[in-house]
């Protein structure tokens, strides 16, 4: 597996599309901090980007580059190499890249900022961490879905579904539901809702962290009590874990039964 990842990394990073990625990130970084004098407004802008874009890159870098090694996937698949170590190296090599483009294209600027002379550096640090979260969950969804769908219009219309699921329409529901039921006790519901989605958990996790909570109204009362402490830290971090760790076993699964 050691080798695939390595091979996988190392195609990836010589990809344009991974450079074009980085000065991105790069690009975006310098200019909010040009924008803004305070590290704290630059990392609350990152977020509402970072947030929306990471899933939505993890997810279509992940369809893509399962469909376009398809046949190289299958000359490996005639070696004596187990399925499973094929295609989590190739899941690991995409997930790899992409999040080291995103750490090193924001923390460059941030770092010539004087990022760690700044109190905001948790905050910035709490903000990289959620977006490789973030990487390592819908590239391993988007894998998921490259495998069960061997038409690629139907695995790229799949995969951009769920990510428009996951980062609008859920949260539609999630309101409508809570408007729905304002009669009755809605903490339990409002938590278990939130890590039902990586993307409302990453959210709320750093809006919580840059003690903006008040943002979130009666419900941001609730995820403070709970969110805001370091027993919920450690929760939403072991709920993004499990968010990575589902869809792995289930390449894994997939790769063992699927006929090739």
């Amino acid at each position: 597996m050691l080798k695939i990842l390595k091979y996988s990394f190392y195609d990836l990073m010589r990809s344009r599309w991974s450079y074009v990625y980085f000065a991105f990130y790069l690009l975006l970084g310098i200019v909010l901090l040009f924008l803004n004098n305070d590290l704290s407004k630059a990392v609350i802008t990152l977020m509402n980007v970072i947030i929306v874009l990471v899933p939505l890159i993890g997810t279509i870098f992940g369809v893509m580059y399962y469909y376009n090694s398809k046949e190289f996937t299958e000359l490996l698949l005639a070696q004596p190499l187990k399925r499973s170590s094929i295609f989590l190296g190739q899941y690991l090599g995409v997930a790899i890249s992409l999040s080291m483009s995103l750490v090193l294209g924001l923390g460059i600027p941030f770092i010539f900022y004087g990022l760690f002379k700044s109190t905001a550096i948790w905050d910035f640090s709490l903000l990289l961490i959620t977006g490789a979260f973030l990487t390592f969950i819908f590239s391993a969804l988007a894998f998921n879905i490259a495998l069960s769908n061997e038409n690629k219009i139907k695995g790229f219309g799949y995969a951009i579904l769920l990510w428009l699921f996951l980062a609008i329409i859920y949260d539609g529901i999630f309101l409508m539901s809570l408007i729905l039921f304002e009669d009755y006790p809605l903490d339990k519901l409002s938590l278990i809702g939130t890590m039902l989605n990586p993307i409302d958990l990453s959210r709320t996790l750093i809006l919580l962290k840059l003690d903006i909570s008040a943002l979130l109204g009666y419900t941001g009362a609730i995820f403070k009590q709970f969110f805001g402490t370091n027993f919920g830290l450690i929760v939403s971090i072991a709920m993004l874990t499990v968010w990575v760790l589902m869809p792995v076993f289930r390449i894994i699964f997939k790769s063992k039964k699927k006929d090739f």
